[in-house]
């Protein structure tokens, strides 16, 4: 009796452990050989990433966690060679019983002891209708022989997202705060309220009314402490369409957007590292010329103040050195001082003794095929309305000899454009980690003060930097 009692207080510690620390999954599956399943999650986009795998014998397996951080989420399983798979819910704490037929997956999946994935089956159910529905009306759409026809399918298909869209609102409202219900929430997107709309006088159209009004409410149904909304499809694409679509693609604008949605997120594990993560990773890759602000921005107040609390101390150590190359050359700031030797006279040329409106610093190598077809159009583009602009081109080359250097610079006539021509022979210029100078060839635009108003860029942009420039100076004065 004694033993017995033993059992019973162990079995129930364990249940009770599931209550609050990770996941207890039995699966039974009908007509499947031995085999190797395996438990599937998203994390932030639609590819799902192997989490777990357990032996099916006999047609059963288990899978069991005790991870108190475990978050939830969408999850799925995976049968190997069957490519085969179903998704459910999953929270922390839950102890279900799932029972499927490989046959008939993914419908037919039968869930014990978690009443929100059989409500999630009914709307897998319903979402197979409507899908019905939308492919009736498309093919209706394509025999469509008049616009009344045309119009009269639109008018069905609206009825059908309708009812989807009440469909999601009415679970919302029976079950707040579940994992279907933020899910639902977090897809929602904001709706446009009808008729016109004027600017603060009453009486001018708001041209930009829809855009401004659905940037403002894009986020209105994302629960940010909602850590189970990392491990959906959704949240990646979110992301994606905010800050690529409707953010102003200005640095200023992304360092404010990605401090709003951090403060959101701020508390939490998985969104806030997700979200730290995703615009860090978008401004470093960026091509618009100078978001490199924004990265070193989020690297600064956030990477360098440990809230990247994932990364070791030598990945760290990765983003801070990346920065420290960055931030001396961002849009805006004064340019560091490059001081070499002439390639004809051997005396020290600076930039800072160029006088000019516009300077080119041009960053290359004679032995770079890139080079080798960009300068010639720069050279172009200089004979044909830099040089009439007073724009000076300061060089300096990367490597190779004197005569390699010499023999470019007089073939590609960059002799001719009025600065200088550079180059470091004996390796002590640090021009490299200044002007982050990786690849060639790197090119920047410096205003009259030296100030760096164009980084990165080619022959085809290089008038549009100074054009927009010019504008920007007589904007100013007419404001005076």
């Amino acid at each position: 009796m004694k033993k017995l009692l033993i059992s019973v207080a162990i079995s129930l510690t364990a249940l009770s452990s599931f209550a609050k620390d990770g996941y207890r999954i039995q699966l039974k599956m009908k007509d499947v050989k031995d085999t190797t399943v395996f438990l599937c999650h998203y994390y932030g986009i639609a590819n799902p990433y192997k989490k777990d795998s357990a032996k099916l014998v006999n047609g059963v397996a288990e899978f069991v966690s005790h991870d108190s951080l475990f978050a939830g989420g969408i999850y799925m399983v995976f049968l190997p060679g069957k490519n085969t798979t179903f998704d459910f819910l999953l929270n922390n704490g839950d102890n279900i019983t799932v029972t499927a037929d490989a046959a008939t997956l993914p419908k037919g999946v039968v869930f014990k002891n978690s009443p929100e994935n059989t409500r999630f089956e009914n709307y897998v159910d319903f979402l197979a209708h409507y899908s019905d529905g939308q492919k009736a009306l498309q093919q209706q759409l394509e025999h469509a022989n008049s616009l009344s026809d045309t119009e009269a399918v639109r008018k069905k298909s609206a009825v059908l997202a309708k009812e989807l869209d009440e469909y999601r609102m009415d679970y919302t409202r029976n079950y707040p705060g579940t994992l279907l219900s933020n899910i639902f929430s977090a897809m929602k997107l904001p709706e446009i309220p009808s008729g016109d709309h004027f600017l603060d006088d009453g009486k001018t159209k708001d041209s930009t009314f829809t855009y401004k009004y659905y940037k403002a409410h894009f986020w209105d149904g994302f629960n940010f402490q909602d850590d189970r909304l990392v491990y959906t499809p959704l949240f990646d694409a979110r992301l994606d369409e905010y800050f690529n679509k409707l953010v102003l693609p200005w640095p200023d604008s992304v360092e404010h957007e990605a401090d709003v949605l951090l403060a959101k997120a701020r508390g939490t594990k998985d969104i806030f590292k997700y979200t730290l993560w995703w615009t860090t990773r978008n401004v470093e890759n960026s091509k618009v010329m100078g978001m490199d602000e924004a990265f070193v921005y989020l690297v600064e107040n956030y990477y360098m103040k440990g809230d990247a609390f994932w990364l070791k101390p030598e990945e760290l150590q990765k983003y801070v050195d990346r920065i420290q190359k960055i931030a001396p050359n961002v849009l805006g700031h004064i340019a560091p001082q490059v001081k070499l030797p002439d390639l004809f006279t051997g005396k020290d040329d600076k930039l800072s003794d160029i006088a000019s409106p516009y300077t080119l610093l041009l960053f290359y190598s004679p032995n770079c095929g890139h080079c080798q077809h960009e300068i010639p159009l720069i050279d172009s583009l200089y004979n044909a309305a830099l040089k009439e602009k007073g724009v000076k081109i300061f060089t300096v080359s990367t490597e190779g000899d004197e005569k390699q250097n010499t023999d470019f610079v007089k073939k590609q006539h960059m002799d001719k454009w009025g600065g200088a021509n550079t180059w470091d022979p004996k390796n002590v210029g640090n021009f490299r980690s200044m002007y982050d100078v990786y690849s060639t060839p790197t090119l920047y635009i410096l205003d009259k003060n030296r100030i760096i108003r164009g980084k990165r860029l080619d022959h085809t942009n290089i008038m549009n930097v100074i054009q927009i420039e010019e504008r920007k100076a007589r904007d100013r004065l007419l404001k005076k």
